[in-house]
């Protein structure tokens, strides 16, 4: 089990679907978390909370996140009870 104290890679966060949805939250207030990449080296360089003037996503951009998320809730449903029973 993983500690609440290890830090943990901008790309697991992403793939796991999390800043999607997350943003899907702040776009309400005209707020998105941004991720700046190197298009060479797949790195992030920087991370930032924003004003934006956009609401929401893409039915596309909807639909890979709410598999994504799906996906990372299979996967680790068995820990993430176990952390809450804790």
């Amino acid at each position: 089990m993983q500690k609440m104290t290890d830090r943990n890679a901008w790309t697991e966060f992403r793939e796991a679907g999390l800043l999607w949805f997350i943003n899907t939250i702040l776009h309400l207030f005209g707020w998105a978390i941004t991720v700046e990449i190197d298009e060479k080296t797949d790195e992030v360089i920087s991370c930032y909370p924003k004003r934006c003037g956009f609401r929401g996503f893409t039915t596309e951009c909807n639909t890979q996140g709410y598999i994504r998320l799906s996906k990372y809730l299979q996967k680790n449903i068995d820990e993430l009870v176990q952390e809450a029973e804790s």
